[in-house]
């Protein structure tokens, strides 16, 4: 998707960067914003399940666009996180009033991002994306239940959020043996070694030529004796 920061004029850019930081330093309960520092005009979140529902546990990254009219016209947002939701298509796109005919421009992010958590505790069956979600939520509420916390048990619960994951705490892996340090050490061990050896040579080297000095002083003696 292609960024509207140009098409956005610099007034509307100031007001939205100022939101935004707003957003990010102090955000709504149970949501995470981060901001692009290369695209102001798209807006990643995470949202955390809320409590009492199928999606419970769960982080939802979201993403919103702003639009070449904002704020005339509304952001558009979509779930980047798969989600069971009679108001959420199959692409991720979000079905919202507040998204729609109820946008106002005094409205602000913040108002949005509260509004699509609240989506998620209450749904909205007579505006459905998914029209399989909205009729399950109104025929058989428990196997909608089932299926919207199946899929936010294998989605939205691996830790995934919207920002990038730091390395795990716990051991790490062993350096590779191409450790430069490790080298080091061992080219110590081995000329400490290939000097012990070298002692150890030259002293029998001496012990041997000792011997066959002894035998050769034993000799004479030997012969002038006859």
């Amino acid at each position: 998707m292609n960024s509207n920061v140009e098409n956005l004029p610099p007034q509307v850019l100031r007001l939205v960067y100022k939101e935004v930081s707003a957003l990010a330093a102090d955000p709504p309960e149970g949501i995470k914003v981060y901001p692009s520092e290369e695209d102001i005009t798209e807006l990643h979140t995470a949202i955390e399940g809320p409590e009492g529902t199928p999606y419970a546990g769960g982080v939802f990254r979201m993403r919103l666009v702003l639009g070449k009219d904002f704020p005339a016209a509304p952001p558009r947002g979509y779930f980047l996180t798969k989600i069971f939701h009679p108001n959420v298509g199959h692409k991720g796109e979000i079905c919202v009033n507040v998204l729609k005919r109820d946008w106002k421009a005094e409205l602000g992010l913040r108002h949005v991002l509260l509004t699509i958590k609240c989506l998620m505790i209450h749904p909205n069956p007579e505006s459905a994306l998914n029209e399989e979600a909205g009729r399950l939520l109104l025929e058989d509420y428990k196997e909608y239940a089932s299926r919207a916390r199946l899929l936010t048990e294998i989605h939205a619960m691996g830790g995934t959020s919207g920002a990038p994951q730091e390395p795990a705490d716990g051991p790490q892996p062993k350096k590779h043996a191409g450790d430069p340090n490790k080298r080091v050490a061992g080219a110590g061990l081995v000329t400490a070694g290939t000097g012990t050896n070298s002692s150890n040579n030259s002293s029998t080297s001496s012990n041997n030529s000792n011997i066959v000095a002894k035998k050769k002083t034993d000799k004479k003696r030997a012969l002038r004796r006859l």
